[in-house]
């Protein structure tokens, strides 16, 4: 009897969502609400430039990268993190953080700090084994970022309208155009 009891079990089968889908999204800025630039740099780093995390053996690209990957993919509803600038001879990495909803005014600062120094800290912290880039007080504090941060405002969103108002100044009424010869003046030094 207890052989049986599971017998029509294909009828409750739920197949998973294909969570490789997520990873493969195309980024499009026109689903988010909110972009800022984060500017991060190590807490009480112990290097003077990224390439010297190779003598802890650290591929510290690699490492973002894959980081930034899963985090895109478990944060999908909410945010999206991009690396825009990693130069191997500097001691800071450039992010875009993009954000699905607005938030108010003052709040910017603890979300930023709790996406920072909970979701992205500790996948390179622990994962990625960052913590040896740090020294002790890093280490006590649990702190591997120091981060600055603007919220970016498209500029070609607001160029394109701005042009297209410029340019209806210059199309006549009627919507003749006439082509306007003018001397051309050469200064001669």
């Amino acid at each position: 009897m207890l052989e049986k009891f599971f017998a029509d079990y294909k009828s409750y089968v739920v197949v998973p969502e294909d969570e490789t889908q997520a990873v493969n999204e195309v980024y499009d800025p026109k689903n988010y609400a909110a972009y800022f630039i984060l500017t991060l740099s190590l807490f009480d780093s112990k290097l003077a430039i990224w390439k010297d995390a190779s003598k802890f053996e650290i591929d510290i690209e690699k490492s973002i990268k894959t980081v930034l990957m899963n985090f895109n993919q478990l944060h999908r509803d909410k945010y999206h993190l991009q690396l825009l600038e990693l130069d191997r001879f500097k001691n800071y990495l450039i992010l875009a953080l993009s954000c699905k909803t607005k938030w108010n005014s003052g709040e910017e600062n603890g979300r930023i700090a709790e996406i920072i120094d909970r979701k992205l800290t500790n996948p390179l912290y622990v994962g990625q084994q960052w913590f040896n880039l740090i020294g002790e007080k890093g280490k006590v504090a649990r702190k591997l970022f120091c981060c600055s941060f603007k919220e970016y405002v498209p500029g070609d969103l607001n160029q394109t309208k701005k042009e297209a108002e410029n340019i209806s100044e210059f199309i006549p009424k009627n919507g003749e155009i006439k082509l306007i010869k003018g001397s051309l003046k050469m200064e001669v030094l």
